[in-house]
């Protein structure tokens, strides 16, 4: 791809935005890759080896400040890698028809933002009432709270090798209700270290089908590198709740464009 600087600019705003509220990538970037003209195959393949290589960073982070939970993300990667793997085989299967292809992908990116803006929207709220009923019984045994992190695990792979969203926001969201007693910092960083393999099963896929376009992926990480170190900086020193309903807003209606 020809160099673009309004992908660079792309790429820093989604970093820094990311950097400052912790919101996933993916639900922005993908639909900003779509408004370029970028083909929705292409854009999900690109989107998830550039989410991946920004996550590093994030999980060096994390770790250094013993922020994961490396037994969660076992068992999230036990349902999530093998998910991924069987959507991969599904789309190979379906790559001579690339109308239908792109068509798919474009109504489950919609749903996608759809559900992301929800989550974004009442993340707060959920969280207040995953922790009040923190004694149920199933938060208590072990074997169902297993069992429940690898099924939530089959849908993000699924969701994220379909559509390249929903491991950061849908993630977290579902992990607070399973883990509502883990501190937000532990649950944030787990669901980072847990979207590492996920997205690079998915985007090395997603290129071995011919979905990446190599150029697109450097310009994305010439912004977002820089725009996510940023926007950590500068995280806390903007009214968070502002920039997250907007965000959410945004996403809805994306999602019910693309849906509807």
């Amino acid at each position: 791809m020809d160099f673009q600087i309004g992908l660079v600019i792309a790429g820093l705003t989604v970093g820094f935005i990311v950097g400052l509220t912790g919101v996933g990538g993916g639900s922005l970037m993908t639909p900003i890759l779509l408004w370029f003209g970028i083909p929705p195959t292409t854009a999900v393949g690109t989107d998830l080896l550039y989410a991946a290589f920004t996550k590093l960073g994030g999980v060096y982070v994390h770790h250094k400040k013993m922020n994961i939970n490396w037994t969660i993300t076992g068992w999230l990667s036990l349902g999530s890698v093998p998910a991924a793997l069987l959507t991969l085989w599904i789309l190979h299967t379906m790559k001579t028809d690339t109308t239908a292809m792109n068509a798919i992908i474009k109504y489950s990116l919609g749903w996608a933002l759809l559900f992301t803006s929800v989550a974004v929207l009442f993340k707060k709220k959920l969280l207040v009432f995953s922790q009040k009923h923190a004694g149920d019984k199933f938060h208590r045994e072990s074997k169902t709270q297993n069992f429940l992190t690898v099924a939530i695990g089959i849908m993000l792979g699924a969701t994220v090798t379909l559509t390249s969203i929903g491991a950061g926001a849908l993630g977290t969201v579902t992990l607070f209700f399973l883990y509502p007693l883990l501190p937000t910092p532990k649950l944030v960083g787990t669901e980072i270290a847990h979207a590492i393999p996920l997205t690079l099963v998915a985007g090395f896929g997603h290129a071995s089908m011919g979905n990446l376009d190599f150029g697109l992926l450097g310009q994305l990480l010439m912004g977002s590198l820089p725009g996510i170190v940023i926007g950590s900086m500068l995280s806390g020193k903007v009214p968070d709740l502002f920039l997250r309903n907007a965000i959410a807003i945004m996403l809805f209606f994306v999602g019910y464009k693309l849906v509807f």
